[in-house]
């Protein structure tokens, strides 16, 4: 073995993820690695070339940047670069050269995809996504087209409730889908045969539709088993159709519902459902904090957690304005209570205020809007009770601002996206997150943003001012291979996971909607949306729906450790508390979200 080759052995040693590969493994690796002596200046490769392999440098220093020139970071030795092309097809995506004099270790692409095939930990090192831990599916987590397990069973409106009886007995089922063609027009029931028909002495050769339940609340395919849960504890029902693009597709019992477990949100859906008092709720929210520890504990996607966290503020919501229409009276006219912020699109964590808005018909009178302020007062107060704190920033129903008629809705979008000055962007990302919660006219929103993001998307100037809005929050990046930690106060030499974490993404989500007319508002479903619109490249949106994955879990756990050591979650996290490996994948995060951001400040939708 010569000098050479063990001076390569003796560096790897003192470089991760190499010294922890087996002693022969090592040397055999040293032998593959060729060394280069590259002088200051020297371009090493460029974006969109194809790559050799795998880079380390022994010494001296390089930099990385994007295609417009912009620093991306500055590396020094015993750092890897080239890792990202090598595992998207080996192509380069971003520039390097070398800043000094440098010496470089250079492992061959083939060495490097059998490492990556051969030791896990390797692999590992090298992916910036987190595997996804393999465990016992529980209803709350499953989509309904995993729980589905039989054909739909239905009959038509004027089949008789004698025939509706000998369906449900022949098919040993409890219930009927009511279809015209495929469309779902009602539903009928054994109950319904029993205390409609039997019980009032109707004759059996009644048409179904005289006895059905018309227009019942269904769910999507894609939906998750927790929505099933919580609709039924909430509702009080026993039977849940599904139906797909018009389309019915199956029915979902309580009784299919025995042979799986719920989590623990459903429980606190059901205890907020069932709650008589504000004091009451307030005790069922304060168990949020622990559900959190619960799901990150077993390891469940970050979308299903705040999913699930959302249900319950949504849950509170809806119990409120019961309690309120309970003690005001029925309201005078249509309404709908919209959320928006990290309710609307879904995203709630162990940390959230409130963020809301009232939409009205246009038909109210100014008595009547006297009733809408008193209402949205009780359930502002009654969320803030339930530890939902009043919004900072007053983005709440208890605003007259935000609480209007539909027609002033209307002008506020088009004032918003015609004069497209720095409150409107604000504003205007606000509310492109809404989401309705409860009420009872949902086209009073529907309408409006379906012509909203018509007009707003045709409208380039404020596509531009938008695009321009989402880059002041920048990923925490340090020139020198770490962060850029917060410099003094309570927080210092943290990073703030939500405002340079996830919500640089979460402002990528949004304009992405906005290119392409998405109705979605949660911020995963907006880049799944976008990729598949081609908004942006397939592999841009797999980089940065995993950088986005990693970061918003990392938050979560982060938060789920404080909990655990009897503290409030907050969205700070100290870098110092990271592994290496941890902290190498989270910058590597971050990059790809600023490689994105820059992509889209330059009118380019991705990087390929």
């Amino acid at each position: 073995m010569g000098g050479a080759q063990q001076a390569i052995i003796a560096f790897l040693e003192s470089v991760h993820p190499y010294d922890n590969l087996p002693r022969d493994e090592l040397v055999r690796v040293a032998s593959s690695f060729s060394r280069r002596e590259v002088p200051a200046g020297t371009e090493i490769y460029r974006k969109d070339d194809q790559l050799e392999g795998l880079y380390l440098i022994k010494s001296g220093g390089v930099e990385i940047t994007e295609e417009n020139g912009a620093l991306v970071s500055i590396l020094g030795p015993r750092n890897s670069f080239g890792e990202r092309g090598l595992m998207r097809e080996g192509i380069a995506v971003t520039s390097a050269k070398a800043t000094e004099q440098s010496v470089l270790l250079m492992l061959p692409e083939a060495e490097f995809v059998r490492l990556s095939e051969e030791f896990p930990p390797f692999r590992r090192f090298f992916n910036r996504t987190r595997g996804r831990e393999t465990r016992q599916a529980d209803i709350a987590t499953m989509k309904i087209a995993d729980l589905l397990s039989r054909k739909p069973m239905s009959c038509a409106p004027d089949a008789t409730v004698r025939e509706a009886a000998q369906i449900m007995r022949d098919a040993h089922v409890s219930s009927l889908g009511v279809t015209e063609g495929e469309k779902l027009r009602g539903i009928v029931t054994v109950r319904d045969l029993s205390n409609k028909v039997l019980a009032g002495g109707l004759s059996p050769d009644l048409p179904v539709r005289e006895v059905m339940t018309p227009d019942p609340i269904s769910l999507p395919l894609s939906a998750l088993g927790s929505d099933i849960l919580h609709i039924m504890l909430e509702r009080r029902i026993g039977h849940l159709p599904i139906v797909e693009g018009g389309r019915f597709a199956g029915m979902i019992t309580q009784t299919d519902l025995t042979r799986f477990q719920a989590v623990s949100s459903a429980v606190l859906i059901r205890d907020v459902a069932s709650a008589d008092s504000i004091e009451e709720m307030a005790g069922v929210t304060a168990r949020i904090p622990q559900l959190l520890v619960q799901l990150v504990g077993g390891h469940h996607s970050h979308e299903v957690v705040t999913r699930l966290i959302t249900d319950i503020a949504d849950a509170v919501t809806r119990r409120l304005l019961a309690m309120a229409e309970a003690e005001l009276g029925p309201a005078p006219v249509h309404y709908l209570w919209l959320a928006c912020g990290s309710q609307g699109r879904q995203e709630q964590t162990g940390v959230s205020d409130q963020d809301n808005c009232l939409i009205i018909d246009d038909a109210a009178t100014p008595e009547d809007m006297v009733y809408f302020h008193k209402l949205a007062k009780i359930v502002s107060d009654g969320l803030h009770a339930c530890g939902y704190v009043y919004c900072p920033g007053d983005m709440m129903a208890t605003a007259d601002r935000w609480c209007q008629p539909a027609r002033v809705w209307r002008d506020y979008f088009h004032g918003w996206i015609n004069k497209p000055n720095p409150e409107a962007q604000m504003l205007a990302s606000v509310m492109f997150d809404l989401r309705p919660i409860g009420g009872n006219g949902p086209s009073l929103y529907q309408n409006l943003q379906e012509e909203t993001l018509e007009i707003a998307a045709r409208n380039s100037i404020f596509v531009a001012h938008m695009i321009s809005n989402s880059l002041k929050h920048t990923p925490p990046l340090g020139l020198i291979r770490g962060f850029a930690t917060i410099r003094s106060g309570e927080h210092r030499n943290h990073i703030d996971m939500k405002h340079n974490g996830v919500v640089p993404v979460t402002d990528l989500g949004r304009v992405y909607a906005l290119q392409g007319r998405l109705t979605a508002a949660n911020t995963r479903a907006r880049l799944l949306g976008a990729e598949e619109a081609g908004i942006i490249s397939a592999s841009g949106a797999r980089d940065l729906i995993e950088a986005y994955d990693l970061i918003a879990t990392m938050r979560l756990e982060n938060q789920s450790h404080l909990i655990k050591a009897g503290r409030k979650p907050d969205n700070y996290l100290a870098p110092s508390d990271l592994s290496d490996f941890e902290r190498s994948h989270l910058r590597d995060a971050f990059v790809v979200v600023r490689t994105m951001q820059s992509a889209i400040g330059h009118g380019k939708a991705a990087v390929s």
